[in-house]
């Protein structure tokens, strides 16, 4: 869309699935509600994470438990990510990314499709799941911290939620996570106004 900040195709790919994941594997509220990590059974943690990869589309054909469960934990150390920058310490948020990276082994390599044209993207040391994906999210947020991108990583401002979002927008002012978060928001002020304005 027109004003709105530009990732290529790979960067934007990999930013939605850091938010998916952080939001669908992390603990914390959403909206109000709380949201609870998946349990560290096999049935959870897999069926938690083909669940962000469909949001995102890519529906896995099945999740192998190991790499389920280091997607979770990339989860975490994301959230650290997402929380650092939003509160604009971008040198917390850069030294766990460069932890990241290091941990992920993110390699740099243009790639090309069928009918597109040749563009760069992150693999991991090997083509499993939880490697492609940690190394891409990795890499994603480097290129969001190391640029003047930096201020759009951010976490919802409405009480109780905590859910993370990339800001997008033409003045990078969001401040929630969704619209139903700033409704309530909204909501919550035009209430508080009329208590006060019955009470004068």
């Amino acid at each position: 869309m027109t004003g709105q900040v530009s990732f290529d195709s790979h960067a934007r790919s990999v930013l939605a699935a850091s938010v998916e994941y952080v939001n669908r594997l992390t603990a914390g509220y959403s909206g109000g509600a709380a949201v609870e990590a998946p349990a560290d059974t096999p049935e959870a943690v897999t069926e938690a994470v083909a669940e962000a990869l469909t949001a995102i589309g890519y529906p896995p054909h099945s999740v192998p438990v190991d790499d389920a469960r280091r997607l979770v934990r990339l989860a975490g150390r994301m959230r650290i990510v997402f929380e650092a920058a939003s509160s604009g310490d971008l040198d917390a948020a850069a030294s766990e990314i460069n932890s990241l990276l290091l941990d992920t082994n993110a390699r740099p390599q243009l790639d090309r499709g069928r009918d597109r044209p040749w563009s760069l993207h992150f693999h991991g040391p090997d083509e499993q799941l939880a490697n492609g994906w940690a190394a891409g999210c990795a890499a994603g947020l480097a290129l969001a911290v190391g640029s003047d991108l930096a201020g759009r990583l951010g976490v919802c401002a409405a009480p109780q939620c905590d859910r993370v979002f990339v800001d997008v927008s033409k003045n990078g002012q969001r401040r929630f996570c969704s619209p139903q978060c700033q409704s309530r928001v909204k909501a919550a002020a035009h209430r508080a106004r009329q208590q006060a304005s019955t009470v004068e």
